[in-house]
């Protein structure tokens, strides 16, 4: 307990002195290797910087890593995918995610364990809208950095603790909603 404890204050101290920037690189290495434990940045990001800073420079860096991941698959990976791509069981999943509903796209992306890379490929080498992708990600991902911030627990916590179970399907239909009334606004199909 106590090497975590100090291995914590380690990581904190060095955000802090490397800035804000330190906490972006991380949050946006995860975007390119998935296999990173983005809610363990986002902790580290709002033991750093605070809750508020914290927070919202995870949801900029997530945001940002997901469209770059997203426009890097639309222009530049989806040529060199097009092989793969025409296989029927790739076909069906680009095919779904280009039919998705803003509003289920948004709850989606808000899902603390919907693995974004998928959805960023998916997205990217479908027909989907930019402008449709980077409204749900805006607003589905300030859910998840939340989610991932205030409760940081592992997938086996989070879904043998009831509280937590609420507080995500709170999230979640808050974000329905406000997809909703955000797509009538924005007449985003």
């Amino acid at each position: 307990m106590e090497i975590a404890t100090n291995l914590v204050e380690y990581v904190t101290s060095l955000l802090q002195s490397g800035g804000i920037l330190v906490g972006i690189l991380l949050v946006l290495l995860e975007s390119a290797i998935p296999a990173l434990p983005l809610g363990v940045f986002i902790a580290l990001n709002i033991n750093a910087y605070g809750l508020i800073f914290g927070i919202l420079i995870s949801w900029l860096s997530t945001c940002l890593g997901c469209y770059l991941a997203f426009l890097f698959f639309r222009f530049l990976a989806g040529k060199f995918l097009s092989k793969w791509i025409h296989k029927k069981q790739i076909q069906k999943v680009v095919k779904r995610i280009e039919k998705i509903e803003f509003s289920n796209l948004v709850v989606l992306i808000a899902l603390p364990f919907t693995p974004a890379f998928l959805i960023n490929i998916a997205s990217g080498i479908s027909n989907m809208s930019k402008r449709k992708f980077l409204y749900a990600i805006l607003l589905g991902k300030i859910f998840m950095v939340i989610f991932w911030g205030c409760i940081g627990k592992s997938l086996l916590e989070s879904i043998t603790d009831i509280k937590t179970i609420i507080i995500v399907s709170i999230f979640i239909i808050v974000a329905y909603f406000l997809s909703k009334l955000f797509s009538k606004r924005m007449k985003i199909e």
